[in-house]
Formats: C-alpha cells, sequence, structure tokens
C-alpha cells in the first residue's frame, strides 16, 4: 500500500518555492518529533533547507512551523520509512521543491518493551521494518542520487546498544546491531568504487525524547530511558557533526564510548552490570511518563509529539566528549579510564 500522501504535494511554505534563494539541503526521516525534529532545527539554525519526513502530518505540521517562523526553508513529505516506494517518492519530492540532496538522515526508529516471548510476530516485524528496514530504503534512496553526482553525505542514526542488546528491547536491539552491519558494508562498497558520497553512523547514548511515551509496552510499567540520559539537543550536535566532517562514526557521550569498548573487552562485565539493573531501570513510576503515553508502532499520532520525553528533570544538556569532539582534541587517557570506573562501578552504586 502506497503511504506517500499526494494530498501534501504543494503543501509547503511559500518561502520553499523556486525562487527562494537555495542552500545546502538535508532529508530527514523520522523528522516529526524528538532527535529528528532537534535535529532538523539545528540543520535550519545553521542555513540549510530540510526536507521533513515522517508519517504523521500534525507533526510535521508543528515542525515546519517552527522552523519557517525562525526563518527556515522546509518541504514536508508524510510517508512510512517501511515503504519503499513510498520513501523514493519521498525523495524526489524534496529533490523538486529544494534542490540536490546533500545530507540524507536515516532518524526513524520505533520500540517494544516486553521479554522476547511477550512481542508478537506481528509487533517484531514492524520494528525492525521501520528502525532496519526504513534505513536501508532511505540508504537507497539517498544513494540512486548520490552516486550520479559523486558527492552526498548519509547519516545512520544507530544507538549505543548495537554495541550489546538490551532486554526488554530485542527487536530494537536487533535493528540497530542490523543498521551497524549494513553502513560497514555500504561503506565498504563505496571505498571499492572510489565515491566520494560519505557514509557515517551515529551512536545516541538514552536520550530523553517522546519514542518512550510511543513505544509499545508488555511491562507493568511505562518504559524509560536507562541512565545516564541526554537531551536530544546533544545528539543533533553529534549529527550535525557527522553530517559536515568526513567521520567514519560518531559517539555521543563518553558512557557510549566505554559501553562499547567494554562490550569488545569485558562482555561478562557488561552482562554483569545490565543484571544488576534488572527490567526495573527500564520502567518507571512517573505519572507524567504515564499521562503522555501514545503508542504510535502502527498508526501515527494524531497530534503533535514535539521533541522532548517525560524525563527533563534528569537529562543532561552537555556532553564534555562532544565538546572535545568538535574542537578535535584527544580526550586524556585518565579521563576515559575515569569513564569507564563510574561506568562500570554504576549498576552498584545506584
Amino acid at each position: 500500500m502506497r503511504k506517500f500522501n499526494d494530498t501534501y504535494n504543494d503543501a509547503i511554505s511559500p518561502i520553499a518555492n523556486s525562487t527562494a534563494p537555495k542552500g545546502r539541503v538535508a532529508a530527514i526521516t523520522g523528522a516529526s518529533s524528538g532527535i529528528g525534529r532537534c535535529t532538523a532545527a539545528l540543520f535550519s539554525q545553521n542555513g540549510w533547507q530540510v526536507g521533513l519526513i515522517a508519517r504523521g502530518m500534525p507533526g510535521l505540521e508543528s515542525v515546519r512551523h517552527e522552523l519557517e517562523a525562525n526563518g527556515g526553508t522546509t518541504t514536508i513529505i508524510a510517508a512510512d520509512v517501511s515503504d519503499a516506494e513510498a520513501l523514493e517518492q519521498a525523495a524526489s519530492h524534496v529533490e523538486a521543491i529544494l534542490g540536490p540532496i546533500d545530507v540524507w538522515i536515516n532518524c526513524a526508529g520505533n520500540g517494544v518493551f516486553g521479554t522476547f516471548l511477550s512481542v508478537s510476530d506481528e509487533e517484531f516485524r514492524r520494528v525492525t521494518d521501520v528502525t532496519y528496514i526504513g534505513t536501508v530504503n532511505g540508504t537507497r534512496s539517498a544513494l540512486r542520487r548520490m552516486l550520479k553526482r559523486n558527492s552526498g553525505t548519509i547519516v545512520n542514526v544507530c544507538s549505543g546498544i548495537a554495541h550489546h542488546g538490551m532486554p526488554l528491547l530485542t527487536s530494537y536491539s536487533g535493528a540497530k546491531h542490523a543498521v551497524r552491519g549494513f553502513t560497514d558494508s555500504i561503506r565498504g562498497e563505496l571505498n571499492e568504487e572510489g565515491s566520494r558520497v560519505h557514509i557515517t553512523i551515529v551512536y545516541p547514548p538514552a536520550v530523553n525524547t517522546p519514542f518512550f511515551n510511543h513505544a509499545i509496552s508488555h511491562m507493568p510499567k511505562p518504559p524509560r530511558p536507562m541512565r545516564p540520559v541526554y537531551q536530544p539537543d546533544v545528539v543533533a550536535d553529534g549529527i550535525f557533526r557527522a553530517a559536515t566532517s568526513r567521520r567514519r562514526e560518531v559517539h555521543v557521550g563518553s558512557v557510549t564510548i566505554m559501553f562499547g569498548f567494554c562490550s569488545k573487552l569485558f562482555p561478562r562485565l557488561i552482562d554483569s552490570a545490565i543484571r544488576q539493573l534488572g527490567y526495573s531501570g527500564q520502567m518507571t513510576d512517573s505519572q507524567e511518563a504515564l499521562r503522555l503515553r501514545d503508542p504510535t508502532v502502527f498508526t501515527p499520532s494524531i497530534t503533535a509529539s514535539g521533541t522532548y520525553g517525560a524525563f527533563g528533570s534528569e537529562a543532561k544538556r552537555f556532553s564534555f566528549q562532544m565538546w572535545f569532539s568538535r574542537h578535535q582534541m584527544v580526550v586524556p587517557t585518565s579521563l576515559m579510564i575515569s569513564a569507564a570506573i563510574v561506568f562500570m562501578a554504576w549498576p552498584w552504586v545506584h
């Protein structure tokens, strides 16, 4: 079934027309909320024209209004990333309105919380279709255009749990592991062909976004991000960094770096740390989180979701690791060791 909404082919701002000043173009999937929405705002603030792709029109309209109120140039396209045909038409729409796509960001994702056997086959497939196949579809649409011009950058937004799967998130963990392997394979092909098209991957930590409001849960309490939690602004900064440089990958936050490092060298230690956290570390008693519950795995929300989730009071707005990364400075070994100690000790001191 085609999920591209032809009704909105012309639902663009007057600023996004043939007479508008042309700048670099970024296309972002999952742009109606959370990390995607925050990333769209950051690109727009830096003078980029932004193609916004998501399923729900209320969210897309909200983002467009916000960006254009601040002088940005946008176009919105309703499409489900799991539908390759719809996403291909969305990419053509962005280029027809804004011009050639310089950066394509695969940011769409969804989740289901629950033990593996409590998650239905339909739910598992849907998470895989959106989070992994959606990235595959987006990459294909981007490459079809970028390879002809021998230029452009694809950013695949992955997750720290691509280094080590998390309990209660079997479908999401599997999909993110797949995104990681898929990105490496595409990079190898581009290198072999001598292409100037660049593909990069971003590994966010746990983030305070509506993802947890929208996820299906089979648990007795609402889902929550595992501590420490960051605001999506920090991740958007990492995505922008990945898109505007030739970096192979970007890890956001020292905890993400150490999670990947320890998963390779000390996997049993990571197993023990996760076991100490238990299922309770992914559930909350927050009444705000309960109030905001709006599962959208199979259908888009009828309201605009916004950028932030229910855990803003504990979310970090700054990352020293990202500051070092922006300034191309090497983090001192002592700091890295300290971060590793803190990370490994976390389950036992909280």
